[in-house]
């Protein structure tokens, strides 16, 4: 029985020849990664357990992006008990104030990330990196703090589903699209516990940034990972960035799927999912009208030098409607200082936008972007739920950045075809 790209890469990890779905297995681990918020819980449990030693330095991330620059006393203590433990440890990858970045933007960024590798996060979204033909999944904090001592983890072998994409993306289609509309044909447990494995001809036509925003989302269909196959794209990317070996693994061509989605990119519309669910999706023109108060650009789902760029094309010359506040969050230093010399920056500002450093904030109702009582924000974030950017009563329409920023000209959910 074949494997597939998962399957074979926690096969290599676990030294053995073969896994199946279901099988527990100890992995190896190439990559473990925290936050300003998780870290401090793992460090907790590390410290409780009477761990004295991480098993490698250079193979524990932790990044304080969630509530910084720091938004209260407690955010402040918690990064302060996570500086302590990086400073204890002499952690290599340690990320603050003035070279942070929004974890999964930054980690790829930086190299840390290549094919191949078992990465496990204390953030759900830790799938980002299947991007790159890695097995990567969030983790709880205990997790965390086993894998920082040990460099291990167990795993449950996860069963797939094969997505086949064709085509060719239409214009201001894009992979936050793709993936709002993939959630929304099977449903945010329509791939509980199992590996979303991308595949066709119409990968091809997907940027990297397309591949990251998709592999991002697809804990919001329930799924284990997602992931890409290694292609000229991939390896573009990785050039002058990682500069350890890496291994590219295929699925076997009798690699046994659950099931099989095909989506045709060139019948795909813009699309957004409305309240309170990643799967209440729409095509843009049947939202199209929804008044709202508050538009976020940014979040690890799409804050990326594309997505800053289709923004900002389409509100140059523009203004931010009156009473709508808009707020764009370049996810990492660099990407900050790639928009500014492109002029993105300037573009956002003088349409009456408010941009800030990098930082999670207003997607998990942190700061930077709070809603108040009844307000409804389109955000290029990844989830929607209930009371996530605020009360109770607010809303979130999840948007790609090109929706999001023609909804702040607008002032109301508009086709960014509309504005041309």
């Amino acid at each position: 029985m074949g494997m597939t790209m998962t399957q074979k890469i926690l096969a290599k990890h676990a030294g053995v020849e073969a896994v199946r779905a279901g099988q527990l297995i100890e992995a190896k681990l190439d990559l473990v990664l925290g936050n300003d918020i998780t870290t401090p819980v793992a460090i907790t449990e590390f410290e409780k357990a009477g761990l004295t030693q991480v098993f490698d330095r250079d193979r524990i991330a932790i990044v304080l992006d969630h509530s910084t620059p720091c938004k209260d006393i407690k955010s402040a203590q918690l990064c302060a008990q996570a500086r302590s433990f990086a400073r204890r440890f002499d952690i290599t990858h340690f990320y603050d104030v003035g070279q942070v970045g929004i974890e999964h933007a930054l980690l790829p960024e930086k190299g840390l990330t290549a094919p191949g590798e078992v990465i496990i996060g204390a953030d759900s979204h830790t799938c980002t990196y299947g991007a790159l033909g890695a097995f990567s999944t969030g983790v709880g904090s205990t997790d965390m703090a086993a894998g920082m001592a040990t460099g291990l983890a167990w795993f449950k072998v996860p069963a797939a589903i094969r997505v086949v994409l064709t085509g060719k993306l239409p214009p201001y289609v894009g992979g936050k699209d793709v993936v709002l509309h993939l959630i929304g044909l099977i449903g945010v447990d329509g791939a509980l516990y199992q590996s979303l494995e991308f595949a066709g001809e119409g990968v091809a036509e997907l940027t990297m940034d397309d591949r990251f925003t998709i592999s991002n989302m697809a804990i919001e269909a329930g799924a284990k990972n997602g992931i890409f196959p290694v292609d000229e794209q991939t390896r573009a990317y990785l050039k002058d960035r990682v500069d350890r070996p890496w291994e590219a693994f295929e699925a076997d061509p009798d690699a046994v799927y659950d099931r099989e989605v095909v989506i045709d990119l060139s019948a795909l519309r813009p699309t957004v999912a409305l309240p309170h669910l990643p799967s209440n999706t729409r095509t843009v023109d049947e939202a199209a009208g929804m008044g709202v108060q508050q538009v976020v650009i940014g979040s690890c789902t799409n804050g990326r030098l594309k997505d800053l760029a289709e923004a900002a094309a389409i509100l140059a010359g523009r203004k931010v409607r009156d009473g709508v506040r808009c707020i764009v969050i370049p996810a990492t230093q660099q990407i900050y200082m790639d928009a500014m010399k492109a002029g993105y920056i300037e573009t956002f500002i003088t349409s009456g936008c408010a941009v800030s450093t990098p930082t999670c904030g207003p997607c998990l109702g942190g700061h930077m972007g709070v809603l108040a009582d009844g307000e409804r924000c389109v955000s290029t974030t990844n989830r929607n739920f209930v009371g996530r950017m605020g009360p109770v009563s607010s809303e979130i329409i999840l948007a790609s950045p090109a929706v999001a920023a023609a909804s702040a000209v607008a002032g109301a959910i508009i086709d960014p075809a509309a504005l041309s």
